[in-house]
């Protein structure tokens, strides 16, 4: 990932830039962009208990699974519908299985997991959303985007050991607003943000991402940065907050 991470800086910092003027991202009559991001995720939290009453018992998928990494592909496609309009799909999957061993038995979804037996858990949670976003101002530095997401949760946590399993699956739509940021350093380089999050009730999403960008050209550009995802849900049928963090790349090519 180093070796990744040091040649996407020399892209960034090498390639010459077009001769032609370019304009920014939320300028370009280009209708549709297509981004494609990928990098390391690792978890610092993932506390789950299911159900969440005294028939289940409160554990760490990190003390089970490890902190990572895994490999977090995404996919974005933007239609700019007008100049200051847009609807963006994005396809997250992640999921990860690993083993290790619980240091005390553990009730899980019906079934009692022993310690100091192996001990594979599953852990998935693809996010597939739909963004709506308004831009509502755009200055020779600063352009703003606002707007709202629909979320599609895809999760699943899967314990396996010795001839005994269980899963709990969750299939869920989430409501999400959105709010999104560009710094314009040049015609060239701009630092970006994007965020999804709402929180209230028993349970809260955020997803923040803050990338490098550089265009190459009036079509391509490269990205790299730091997301972050953080969230969860404390109802009696499932108790599960996870913290995770990306160090993520990403190509994007408008026409």
């Amino acid at each position: 990932m180093k070796t990744a991470l040091a040649t996407m800086f020399l892209l960034l910092m090498l390639i010459p830039a077009q001769q032609a003027l370019r304009a920014g991202p939320e300028e370009t009559a280009s209708r549709f962009e297509i981004e494609l991001e990928a990098g390391p995720v690792w978890q610092t939290t993932n506390d789950v208990q299911i159900p969440n009453t005294d028939d289940g018992t409160r554990f760490s998928l990190v003390d089970l699974a490890g902190k990572g990494p895994w490999l977090a592909p995404r996919a974005y496609l933007t239609w700019n519908i007008r100049p200051r309009h847009s609807i963006r799909l994005l396809a997250a999957p992640l999921s990860y299985t690993e083993s290790g061993e619980f240091a005390a038995p553990v009730d899980f979804e019906g079934e009692t997991f022993e310690t100091g037996v192996a001990t594979e858990a599953t852990y998935k949670f693809n996010s597939y959303r739909v963004t709506y976003a308004y831009r509502f101002h755009s200055g020779q530095r600063w352009t703003w985007w606002v707007g709202f997401t629909a979320k599609i949760r895809d999760a699943k946590i899967k314990l396996a050991q010795s001839g005994t399993s269980s899963e709990k699956t969750d299939l869920g739509f989430v409501p999400l607003l959105h709010l999104r940021g560009a710094y314009h350093f040049s015609q060239d380089w701009h630092a970006l943000l994007d965020v999804d999050a709402l929180a209230g009730g028993p349970g809260r999403a955020e997803d923040v991402a803050l990338k490098l960008s550089r265009a190459i050209t009036d079509r391509w550009s490269i990205s790299m940065g730091y997301r972050t995802v953080e969230g969860g849900a404390d109802v009696e049928e499932v108790y599960n907050f996870a913290w995770l963090h990306y160090a993520v790349l990403s190509a994007s090519y408008r026409f």
